[in-house]
């Protein structure tokens, strides 16, 4: 069978089973363009920015594990897409990004639409490829995908000249079944000697903490944890990107850690004696003051990347492996013995954890006469039986969102962590709906955030993806104006919207069903109206509190032990 290079893109996507591919076309990309056209196997999915396209194709591989696909053009076509390119990176999330580039021959000639797609992505892709010999792209592509997939996932970029794709020239075709990179052999299977002496450690703890991370969701290692910390009966929290790897609705569960975390979850880490890291990167939204992290604590690390173990917390054992197997593998020592941790200490542990537990650090003003964003997320959560797979742009919204809504399952909760990219919450829930059609997708995001990519909301219209936007408007950039009430005497520099446009209208105008809720009683029945529409998209546009904060918080130069609480919530001093 010869095939030109277009055909070769577009059957290698089938023959990796590529479902959905989210793009934008252009003149270096027109050859794939027509050959995506005279099949019917990979669906395309025409959204209204490159960015779009990547936060599209990361939330589909955030909410099925499965690698999204990405198709631009060259110049500006592949310079909007690297947002969403930097985004999947921080969060290691897998894509396949291709890229048109001008011919071959007047590549560096400064051609039209002409960029250094190889060199510009290079900071932040796992790997990129430029391909310069037709014979080797469907190997090209084999290695993008798997490359992006294994070890640490992450995007990688595949840039392809459109002589490459000439549909006048064809070749032999053969998709390689697997390839053999010999300078990437990801490790997977932990070390036996140092799994043991992990064991050994959470066995002799007194005041232990498990602190699990993405990786655990990206690694489907979910149940393993599970299963871990049910038997060792130690206290769990998640980071932002881990929250549903462990079931929130679970007593073992102390709430989020790190700069928006819970109190009980916080002061755990602060005063644990053993650390149990599992998929974590320990970021700096986690850490808090370097010097006094974990200040009393004996720390394993689980990690798939080596590159992370002591990068930033010097840890005094290392696991480098892939975290499902190094998880199960403590279980099968554990069940071998049927040992246990002191029971003794574990009592007097979860006492202490408990009094932590009962200062209610998450508690609000429930009789306000305006709308409190925190309400609006714990009835989202009821109304769908949490079981809604929930999408968040990034700001006060987002924190309120992890806090707020109970995410008992993994790969429900689909957020930009790293990178912190407003837009991301519109496209990203679109991947997410096409990924699941029979599934409820809500988007909790600002009226700041919304319109970094609202353009997307054609896209919705055109695939016929109902999903819920849940507009938290408060009429600020939420974060930027509470960090500014607290470091820079309120001084609101620029964080003020004074232009917020109808919301509703422009719904209305872009084709879906728009709704404006500025009363507590009215929250409720709106979201059981608004999922009722299965079908519709619905823009809810609830006007809320301008002044509320996120509560607790780590101020910037603080320790875990050092949260600033919400105004009338005390801490009594035995309790820290």
């Amino acid at each position: 069978m010869k095939l030109s290079g277009a055909e070769i893109v577009v059957r290698c996507l089938k023959d990796e089973g590529v479902e959905y591919i989210f793009g934008y076309p252009g003149g270096s990309v027109l050859h794939i363009y027509d050959a995506l056209f005279r099949q019917d196997d990979v669906r395309h999915i025409l959204v209204r920015h490159e960015q779009g396209a990547t936060h599209a194709a990361d939330g589909y591989a955030r909410a099925t594990g499965k690698p999204g696909v990405v198709l631009v053009t060259s110049g500006p076509g592949a310079t909007n897409a690297v947002t969403g390119i930097a985004t999947a990176y921080m969060d290691s999330i897998p894509l396949v990004v291709i890229t048109g580039q001008v011919p071959t021959p007047v590549i560096g000639s400064d051609a039209f639409q002409e960029c250094d797609t190889i060199g510009i992505t290079r900071p932040c892709v796992k790997h990129n490829f430029l391909v310069s010999d037709l014979s080797r792209l469907a190997e090209t592509i084999k290695k993008a995908f798997y490359i992006a997939t294994t070890g640490r996932p992450g995007p990688v970029v595949v840039d392809i000249p459109k002589d490459i794709t000439d549909p006048n020239i064809k070749i032999a075709y053969e998709y390689p079944e697997s390839v053999a990179i010999r300078s990437y052999n990801p490790n997977v299977k932990g070390h036996r000697w140092q799994i043991k002496k992990a064991v050994d450690l959470l066995l002799s703890a007194k005041r232990p903490m498990i602190y699990s991370g993405g990786g655990v969701v990206l690694g489907n290692a979910s149940e393993s944890l599970v299963r871990l910390t049910r038997w060792l009966g130690f206290p769990i929290t998640n980071t932002l990107m881990g929250l549903g790897a462990f079931p929130a609705s679970d007593h073992q569960f102390v709430g989020m850690l790190g700069m928006h975390g819970t109190y009980e979850a916080n002061m755990g880490m602060h005063e644990c004696d053993v650390l149990l890291a599992v998929g974590a990167r320990f970021d700096d939204r986690v850490t808090g003051k370097l010097a006094q992290f974990c200040p009393h604590a004996k720390i394993i690390h689980i990690d798939i990347d080596p590159a992370s173990i002591s990068k930033t917390v010097r840890v005094d054992v290392p696991i480098v492996g892939e975290v499902g197997p190094v998880v199960d593998e403590m279980l099968e020592i554990l069940e071998a013995t049927g040992e246990k941790p002191n029971a003794k200490a574990m009592a007097s542990w979860w006492e202490q954890i408990e009094k932590w537990r009962s200062i209610n650090c998450l508690s609000f003003d429930r009789s306000s006469p305006r709308i409190k964003p925190q309400y609006v997320v714990e009835q989202l959560w009821e109304v769908t039986h949490g079981e809604a797979f929930v999408t968040s742009d990034v700001g006060q919204h987002q924190m309120w969102a992890a806090q707020f809504y109970r995410f008992d399952k993994p790969r429900r909760w689909i957020n930009s962590g790293g990178l912190g990219t407003m837009g991301f919450g519109l496209p990203s829930a679109i991947g997410v709906k096409l990924a699941h059609p029979e599934a409820d997708v809500a988007c909790i995001t600002g009226e700041a955030s919304i319109q970094m990519c609202i353009q997307e909301l054609a896209t919705a219209l055109q695939y016929r993806t109902g999903i819920k936007v849940i507009n938290l408007n408060n009429g600020y950039m939420g974060m930027v104006r509470q960090w500014q009430e607290f470091s820079y005497e309120s001084r609101y520099s620029e964080s003020y919207l004074e232009t917020i446009p109808d919301f509703v209208k422009l719904a209305e105008a872009y084709g879906h069903v728009g709704m404006r809720i500025d009363k507590p009683e009215d929250v409720r029945p709106a979201l059981e109206e608004a999922f009722k529409l299965k079908d519709r998209t619905v823009f809810m546009d609830f006007l809320t509190d301008p002044a509320e904060n996120v509560y607790p918080m780590i101020e910037a130069g603080k320790a875990h032990h050092e949260m600033r609480m919400a105004p009338g919530v005390s801490v009594d001093r035995e309790l820290s």
